[in-house]
Parts: structure tokens; sequence; C-alpha cells
């Protein structure tokens, strides 16, 4: 799970975006630096980015990528100072809608609205307001305290297929895991579980190159998300509860946080909450499927999960891409960039870095150190990164309790491409 809208794998501002945040010099039809310019489009690129990436980290650490009108960034090293820098800012807003029209994106102006309350859409000083008030409930204690009622759901979901002898992961059992979490967090009632499971698929579009009628779909789905929402906010007020919404009432209350902010926030919960630790379960059963030694060593030293997810997250975390703008001239590996240029940074190039990690293309669930950045770093670190490792570690803890001969029932995984560098399962077919 991740609180701000780095998680989802991938989203940024297009080119008109930033020059209304930065003026018309922000992004320019060509470098405006000497470096390699590289295809992130082609086919080959979107089945398998690896080689090109381990490429581009040795040719040019700063590269140039025409059709994001933006740099790019490989190297781990990089990668890690330009999280830490202030003189970078999140970039991060959906993609696509600059491609539309005036008249669409005037349609689509309540969208547009909600997504600015987001964490990470807003300033730093809003973006830590948020984070401090939601620190209050993703305590480890309160996040420890969630494993039997994760276990239970797990237990739930996989009772559900059991008889079959099959299952379809993605919608079987590592979307609604999660989604049942973050929905009773947030105080939710059971019966509109499959509501949110709907309304997430929708917003989905923000972060992918997607057409106007789907962001159409996505408007309507976050307005009635955050009509419900605002319904729910207003019982917790009348009668609080052990939940975040009630967590949310008493500091609106405080004067902390408005109502708007609430549900627009609570819309991005709700949706971060579950989408990726959803892609990160069904990734990392990829990963075990495809390297048998370490599912058997799995098996058998149940002790190493932690270490497991650690490596999942680095080898098929959902964060493939976080983009940034530079805030005033700042220097980037090695090359000096003025304010309101777009770096991307491919944090999946970035956590195979042989500079870092021993064997880097290789799946191991023993590696230590392992430094990767699937969470980010400094002030956007994933608020939820405790809950997803946890509900990872307890679902895959679970499948191994309970289906030990787990097999895969498919020759190749069947996956989203979400261009550059990002995918997503769209399902995973099992067998037992």
């Amino acid at each position: 799970m991740s609180a701000g809208p780095d998680a989802p794998g991938f989203s940024l501002v297009w080119p008109a975006e930033a020059r209304r945040m930065f003026g018309e010099t922000a992004i320019m039809s060509d470098s405006a630096i000497a470096v390699p310019s590289y295809d992130l489009f082609a086919p080959d690129v979107a089945a398998d980015p690896h080689p090109l990436l381990h490429r581009i980290r040795a040719e040019s650490p700063l590269s140039w990528v025409p059709e994001l009108h933006g740099y790019l960034l490989t190297r781990h090293a990089d990668i890690v100072a330009t999280l830490k820098d202030r003189r970078f800012t999140n970039a991060n807003l959906g993609q696509g809608l600059d491609r539309l029209s005036q008249a669409e994106r005037d349609e689509l102006t309540p969208l547009l609205r909600s997504i600015a309350l987001w964490m990470g859409h807003t300033n730093e000083d809003d973006h830590v307001r948020f984070q401090q008030l939601l620190k209050r409930y993703f305590t480890p204690a309160t996040v420890n305290g969630l494993r039997p009622r994760v276990r239970q759901l797990t237990e739930e979901l996989i009772d559900a297929v059991a008889a079959t002898g099959r299952m379809e992961v993605v919608a079987d059992l590592a979307y609604p895991l999660p989604a049942n979490v973050i929905a009773e967090m947030l105080g939710m009632p059971t019966t509109e579980r499959e509501r949110l499971q709907a309304w997430s698929r929708d917003i989905l579009a923000i972060f992918t190159r997607a057409d106007v009628e789907r962001l159409r779909q996505c408007q309507r789905s976050v307005l009635e998300m955050q009509d419900y929402l605002r319904g729910l906010v207003a019982q917790r007020r009348a009668e609080p509860r052990e939940d975040l919404l009630s967590m949310f009432a008493a500091a609106e209350r405080e004067g902390v946080v408005t109502e708007d902010e609430i549900v627009a926030n609570c819309v991005l919960l709700l949706f971060a909450g579950h989408e990726t630790t959803a892609n990160l379960i069904a990734n990392g059963l990829v990963l075990l499927f495809e390297n048998p030694d370490q599912f058997a060593l799995l098996r058998e030293r149940r002790e190493l999960m932690p270490s497991a997810v650690e490596e999942m997250l680095r080898c098929g975390g959902p964060a493939t891409t976080i983009v940034r703008v530079t805030a005033e001239p700042v220097e980037v590996a090695g090359h000096e960039l003025p304010p309101g240029e777009l770096v991307y940074l491919a944090m999946l190039a970035g956590n195979r870095d042989p500079e870092v990690f021993d064997d880097p293309d290789r799946f191991d669930i023993t590696r230590k150190p392992n430094r990767h950045t699937a969470f980010g770093l400094g002030a956007f670190y994933c608020l939820g990164a405790a809950l997803a490792r946890m509900e990872t570690d307890v679902c895959f803890s679970t499948l191994l309790d309970r289906i030990p001969d787990l097999r895969p029932a498919y020759d190749t995984p069947d996956r989203a491409l979400t261009p550059p560098l990002g995918s997503r399962l769209a399902t995973l077919d099992v067998t037992f």
C-alpha cells in the first residue's frame, strides 16, 4: 500500500501541466543538455525493459526520453539522491490529460480538483500535515494487531475456491484481500466491498493513458466514492469508532483537515491501499514460480518470509517509475538542470543496479542487505509500507500452510502493459 500517488506504478505531469506550474520554458521540445536519447516505448522494451535499462545505466546515467519530454535516471545512487533532495518536487498527476481538448478538461474539473487534494499532489507542508495525521493510526502496534484478521481474510478467500482445485489469483485473492483490509480500516461495511473494487478499477484510469470516456467514468466513480464517504464521515462524527474515518473526523474537529480533504484522501487510501499490494502479491507469486529453487527454499525455511517479501519488492515492486520536477537549478548525475525539468526515476532500474546488488537479476530470498527503493525515500516515503509488507507476509505464509503444492496453470503471465516500463498482471491462474 502507498498513501501517496507514486505507488500505482507510473504517473506523470504532462508538458502543459508542467508549463502551468513552472512557466512556459519548463518543458522543451529537445533536451537542453547533450545526453543520449532512448525509446522506452518499443515493443521489446514493453515485454522486458531490463536489458535496455542495464544498457542505459552503463552508457548514460542521465538520458533523455523524447516521448515524455523529460530525463531518465537509472542508477541507484542518483535515484536515492533525488528522492532525498528537496530541490525536486513531486510531479505526479494524471497521465494523458494534456492530450484532451480544453472542453474535455473543463468537463473533468471535479476529478482534477479531487486529485489536487491527494497527498503527494499537495505542497510539501500539506503532505507532511497528512503524514503526521495518518501516523496516529498507522503505528507498528496497529499494523501488527491486524495480522490475525489478515490471516482470517486470507483463509476465507482460499476456502471459497478450495473445492475447485484452481484459483485465479488476481481476482480471487490478490485484489480482494488488501481491499477488505483497507475497507475495514476505514470502517466500510462488508456489503460495500465489491463497490470499492469496482470504483478502484475505474480510478486506475488516472494512472494510465486513458481515453476521455474512461476518464469520464473515472470521474463518476471518484464522485460517487466521495459522496459515499461523506455519509460515513457524518456517521463517525455522531458515533466515533476505532477506525480511520473516526480519526479523520476527530482531526476535522481539531481544525487539522477539512471534509473535502478527508474524502479526497480516503479515495486515495482506498485505491492505493489495495491496488499496489495486490500487484505485489501477484508479482511475488510469479517470481516464486519462475524461481523454483527459491520457492522450495521458502517452503523449507519459513523464517525467510520477511526477506522474501523484500526481494519481491526489489524485483517486482509496483512502483516502476516515479516522477520529479526540478524546483531550482540542480546538478543531476553530473549535469546541471534548470528549474522546471521533468526527471523520471526508473525504480526498477535502480533496484537492479550491479553497483549496489550482487547478481542483480537473480531473485534471491536470502539477499542481505537489500537497499531497494520500492517505497520511495524522504518526505514522500510510502506511509503504508509496513501494512503492505505485513499483508504480503501473511498472505504467502497462509498460502504455504494451506496450499503447499500451489503451481502455475499458465504458459506466460497475462500482463497488461502500461508503458513506459510498467505492467500489471491481468490474470494469474494456478492449480493445486
